[in-house]
């Protein structure tokens, strides 16, 4: 590894950490964590299911989450209804190839979202146009709509009944503390509904 190597592996872990050390001290962020962890837990608590969408490393974070949700978190516990609408390689290239790759997550929210749903929509940038065009279907479908995005404004924030903005607007930054807000969604979650097995 050279000395220029050396320089930019430094220079991101302490871009990385001066991104997670505001994100922590961000009170606008701590206050979306704790709302969207109140308003998942109500969903699940009265039988709605979590879904979860978006792009790229977005199409991942939304599998990641899924997985906490489903599997488990840190407590071994009965596993919750959430679905990563980013997997299915059959839906996806026959929504894409019938109906555009704009209606990819949208098609599949109308067929398996139902009023009382959660659906966390992630896009770095908020202009992602399948998930703003699945979240105009949320809000018809009265899904409550949860955005994880950036700091920059965006069209996304305007569908959103909840929005998370990491404060930074570099796209591994965001989705770095994109995943460290989610498992701390997971597990409240996780602890107000299985308190007795924590």
């Amino acid at each position: 590894m050279t000395e220029v190597d050396k320089d930019y592996v430094m220079a991101h872990l302490r871009r990385s950490a001066h991104a997670l050390e505001r994100a922590a001290s961000d009170r606008a962020l701590y206050a979306s964590i704790c709302d969207i962890s109140a308003r998942i837990e109500k969903s699940l608590r009265a039988g709605g299911k979590l879904l979860i969408a978006g792009n790229g490393g977005s199409a991942a974070d939304a599998q990641h989450i899924a997985g906490e949700f489903l599997s488990r978190f840190t407590i071994d516990r009965h596993p919750l209804p959430a679905v990563a609408l980013t997997t299915d390689t059959s839906v996806l290239t026959a929504i894409g190839n019938d109906y555009g790759f704009e209606q990819v997550f949208e098609r599949q929210l109308r067929g398996l979202g139902r009023q009382g749903d959660a659906f966390i929509a992630i896009s770095t940038s908020g202009r992602s146009p399948n998930i703003l065009a699945a979240l105009r279907a949320a809000q018809e479908l009265k899904i409550a709509t949860i955005g994880f995005t950036g700091s920059q404004d965006n069209p996304m924030r305007g569908l959103c009944d909840l929005c998370l903005s990491a404060p930074t607007e570099e796209t591994p930054l965001i989705q770095q503390i994109h995943i460290v807000a989610a498992h701390a969604i997971c597990g409240v979650v996780e602890r107000a509904m299985f308190a007795n097995q924590a």
